[in-house]
């Protein structure tokens, strides 16, 4: 059984190295130097906001500051906060003329509270001409001023209707330093970004941080309305996007950063539980077939090795040391990228592990009836769309 074990493993990750892509070379990157476009096309960024008073501020700064030669604006949608994140994004823009800060309506049952607001920002953004991108961010993420223009210039030089990039997550705290990288790195995994970004390939992706996408393909692809009820609505986006015949591009950012804190493993864990049944359909085969893949892939082979003394099978172990040693050297591009040592990645079975764990408590959470839970408003988990109860 553990040399069967070990074999699968193993099997896994030449599978998973030499066949998939190259996902875990990290490499798709924004060129530094770009052509300029004849022309500048106009932007509108649209920021929705719910309860983001601790870093509005610093986001709308960076945001009206951008260096960008053409006609740009800011909407901040706020999604009915209670702390003050409207006055904080006017205080924080008080001399710009680029930003609006408009108020969502009401949250529209079959919407996803996000989405919503994003839908709000793209009908005010859209009340006249309307721009010819939009430019979709977060709240906590904080851009340098030359981003926006990097960004145009990748879509405008290489036809891409949708460029989008995986910024930098804080890797501050101890639970950060060992489970962000390794989300990254599981992420690229799901989502290949050379398949993404190959036009003949069926993946679709994006990083919901960092979305220019081209006005013209959203409306093509349905506009949010095709996927409103999405909680995954980055990769729902990108799918819809190139699906209808729309180019895409992600890849990981240099600069832009998120400033969201997690100082202890609950917002971290909260995170992956909202939204990992839904990547699996909300299957409980999928998710036992999930699970029995974390630990044949991540587990088994360090066990093998671990566990030699015991069992006495040396090819068993063998393989395992191979195996473990393919995974760190696979997980090593994303560690330096973070800052962190190549030999932490022998330590990525410990962070599936504690994956595994969230997207267990994910179904559990789901079969509850407590699954999409943000923000005070739980969503319908069979279809991750319709809410069914808010709070403050």
């Amino acid at each position: 059984m553990i040399a069967l074990a070990a074999f699968f493993g193993f099997a896994a990750w030449v599978y998973l190295i030499f066949f998939h892509r190259d996902f875990w070379r990290a490499d798709q990157r924004l060129p530094r130097g770009f052509t300029l476009p004849s022309t500048w096309p106009s932007v509108v960024a649209v920021v929705p906001a719910r309860n983001e008073a601790e870093t509005i501020g610093a986001v709308v700064a960076a945001l009206v500051n951008q260096n960008y030669a053409g006609a740009f604006r800011v909407v901040v949608v706020d999604d009915a906060s209670a702390d003050g994140t409207a006055n904080l994004a006017r205080t924080a823009a008080s001399t710009s003329t680029r930003l609006d800060v408009i108020a969502a309506p009401p949250l529209v049952s079959g919407w996803t509270g996000k989405l919503w607001a994003l839908n709000t920002g793209l009908t005010h953004a859209t009340q006249n001409d309307g721009p010819e991108f939009f430019w979709l961010t977060d709240a906590d993420i904080v851009h340098p001023p030359e981003t926006l223009s990097r960004l145009v210039a990748k879509a405008a030089t290489d036809g891409r209707d949708l460029v989008s990039l995986m910024v930098r997550l804080r890797c501050e705290s101890f639970w950060e330093r060992r489970l962000i990288p390794a989300f990254i790195f599981f992420f690229q995994m799901l989502y290949p970004f050379p398949a993404a970004n190959d036009d003949r390939a069926k993946t679709a992706a994006a990083a919901g941080g960092c979305v220019l996408v081209r006005r013209t393909a959203l409306e093509k692809g349905g506009g949010l309305d095709a996927f409103k009820g999405n909680i995954i609505d980055d990769c729902a986006l990108a799918a819809a996007v190139k699906g209808a015949g729309g180019k895409l591009w992600v890849g990981l950012a240099d600069a832009s950063h998120s400033l969201r804190r997690c100082e202890t493993l609950e917002p971290l864990w909260d995170m992956v539980r909202r939204t990992a049944f839904t990547q699996l359909n909300h299957s409980f085969v999928m998710l036992f077939l999930t699970l029995l893949g974390l630990f044949l892939a991540f587990l088994a082979p360090p066990l093998a090795v671990l566990t030699a003394p015991w069992h006495g099978d040396g090819f068993a172990a063998l393989a395992g040391l191979w195996t473990w040693g393919g995974m760190a050297y696979a997980y090593a591009p994303t560690l330096r990228d973070y800052g962190r040592s190549p030999w932490e990645g022998l330590l990525l079975p410990l962070a599936a592990l504690l994956y595994a764990g969230m997207t267990f408590d994910s179904g559990v959470a789901h079969w509850r009836q407590r699954g999409g839970h943000w923000k005070g408003r739980n969503y319908n988990p069979s279809s991750s769309a319709g809410n069914l109860s808010e709070s403050p």
